[in-house]
């Protein structure tokens, strides 16, 4: 495919993409924790399957009722593989992988994002290999595995860890893609991504031999709605909104922030301890953040 060439990402990021970036990293903060909580209640992949189906419905409906409608052509193509890539793969991957792994665990893995990124990034041709924001994304990674020191020397199965792992490998692949396709409206590259991801959430739910019931109670459907809407109709669309205007290496910075909310989050809801070492992480997560901003503003 001849992808045509992606918008130049801006030269100072706007209020607006801080926003956005702000809003991914609040929503996808709880999300590792509502997963896991759902997986009480719904098997993983069926979980994910109802929803990315009533994702599909609510943002195809948004996407036509604000005019900005279906993507076509290369931009359909560009959607389609960050739909097989994140819904489908990626997410595959991690609900199953959060039955046994920690989702504090699965937080400090998912720090790998930013170093995966720039590799995808620099191997497809989007940006060039800048040392600063390598560095930066090691020192924000060290802050993360900091925080959820506890958790890594935990016992997990190698399986389900390897698909975590996978996961996030594959998420930092997802984004990269989007990039390199044309610029499109995020409700309509989200809503086709969640269309392609669904038909392979749901195979691999029959694959496992889960059973497929209709949630009865409450309980089993609040973590479903809510990632349905918070997570896919917001936090995806925020992430493909910032996609159209910064560079993929800085976007991806939102990974190793988003511990940061988690611990903040268990601490005001659930009055967790937060231990030194934990908020020394904190410190180092920043301090990556900072330095991958500066790195931008380096001349390569």
């Amino acid at each position: 495919m001849n992808a045509a060439p992606p918008a130049a990402p801006e030269p100072a990021a706007s209020l607006k993409g801080w926003l956005a970036f702000s809003g991914c990293c609040a929503i996808w903060g709880s999300t590792f924790l509502v997963i896991s909580i759902g997986n009480d209640s719904v098997p993983p992949l069926w979980a994910a399957s109802i929803r990315l189906a009533l994702a599909t419905v609510l943002l195809t409906v948004l996407a036509l009722a604000t005019g900005s409608g279906l993507p076509r052509g290369a931009a359909l193509v560009s959607a389609a593989q960050f739909g097989f890539l994140t819904f489908g793969l990626s997410f595959c991957l991690l609900y199953w992988g959060e039955t046994h792994v920690p989702s504090g665990l699965t937080a400090v893995i998912y720090g790998i994002i930013p170093l995966a990124t720039a590799v995808f990034a620099r191997v497809l041709g989007l940006e060039r290999p800048n040392p600063l924001k390598v560095g930066a994304a090691l020192v924000a990674f060290a802050g993360v595995a900091a925080i959820f020191s506890g958790q890594i020397r935990a016992a997990v199965p190698p399986g389900p860890l390897f698909a975590v792992v996978f996961a996030a490998i594959i998420a930092s692949l997802s984004g990269v893609m989007l990039k390199r396709g044309p610029r499109q409206p995020p409700l309509g590259a989200n809503a086709i991504g969640c269309m392609v991801g669904l038909p392979i959430c749901l195979g691999a739910s029959f694959f496992t031999g889960e059973a497929h019931v209709i949630p009865g109670t409450v309980v089993a459907w609040i973590p479903i709605v809510y990632l349905t809407i918070a997570g896919s109709v917001g936090g995806f669309v925020l992430y493909a909104w910032l996609i159209n205007r910064w560079n993929v290496s800085r976007i991806s910075f939102i990974s190793v922030v988003v511990p940061v909310v988690a611990l903040a989050l268990g601490t005001l809801a659930r009055h967790e301890s937060v231990p030194a070492a934990s908020l020394f992480g904190v410190v180092l997560v920043f301090a990556g953040l900072a330095l991958g901003i500066a790195a931008d503003r380096v001349k390569q």
